[in-house]
């Protein structure tokens, strides 16, 4: 049982060359930092068609705030010179398709493995090429599909509206630093992190968190 995250760019087409250079720049950093964190052997994460990605996470329950972590260190690019308390319209987003399933083939290029948690993964991207959202999930469990999708049709609403600097906010907030720790690294102050927390529905993005990693944990992971 693994999790395939796969990911487009949105209107990449119409992306600047600087804004496409930065995003692919910035995707190669988070994805050393997240398979540092989360160890080489348990995440692949990989680039392709020069505006989409791919990845297998051997433990599933990670995959929605690895696809989070991804998603903010997206949104948060800007730029413009900032002001300690200013905040930019986000400028890069992607879609994302968790596939949660079984792998049958795992070879070197992420995109040639396959598997049903392929299948769910890319099938999904395709139903969203058509959809007005940007994060979907799909499993094997009916159930399962709808409780997320409705709330992550919910997550998408929320994070539609983050700027730049709600976003970056969020980025480290996933990565499970304190607001003071938060501050200290973007240079505002705590009470500045806490509005931005507010603003940008941390609290509800925690507890759906906690419900995927629970949920996921015990109708799909211990099942094997």
């Amino acid at each position: 049982m693994i999790a395939v995250l796969t990911a487009d760019l949105i209107d990449s087409s119409l992306y600047e060359e600087k804004v496409l250079q930065e995003v692919l720049d910035t995707l190669k950093q988070e994805f050393e930092a997240i398979t540092q964190e989360y160890k080489q052997e348990e995440v692949r994460l990989q680039i392709y068609r020069g505006d989409s990605f791919q990845g297998i996470i051997k433990n599933p329950e990670d995959a929605l705030k690895i696809a989070l972590q991804i998603k903010t260190a997206i949104n948060r690019i800007h730029f413009k010179e900032t002001l300690k308390n200013k905040a930019y319209s986000k400028i890069a987003d992607f879609k994302i398709a968790i596939g949660i399933g079984e792998q049958d083939l795992e070879r070197e290029a992420i995109s040639e493995s396959n598997g049903p948690a392929f299948q769910f993964s890319g099938r999904s991207l395709d139903e969203m090429k058509t959809e007005n959202r940007k994060t979907k999930l799909k499993t094997d469990s009916e159930e399962i599909n709808d409780e997320f999708n409705t709330s992550l049709l919910l997550l998408d609403t929320i994070t539609d509206k983050w700027s730049t600097a709600s976003a970056e906010v969020v980025y480290y907030l996933l990565k499970d630093l304190k607001e003071r720790e938060v501050a200290a690294a973007i240079n505002i102050s705590q009470s500045a992190v806490n509005q931005r927390k507010k603003a940008a529905g941390w609290d509800a993005i925690s507890v759906l968190l906690d419900r995927y990693r629970a949920v996921i944990t015990n109708n799909l992971v211990n099942r094997r």
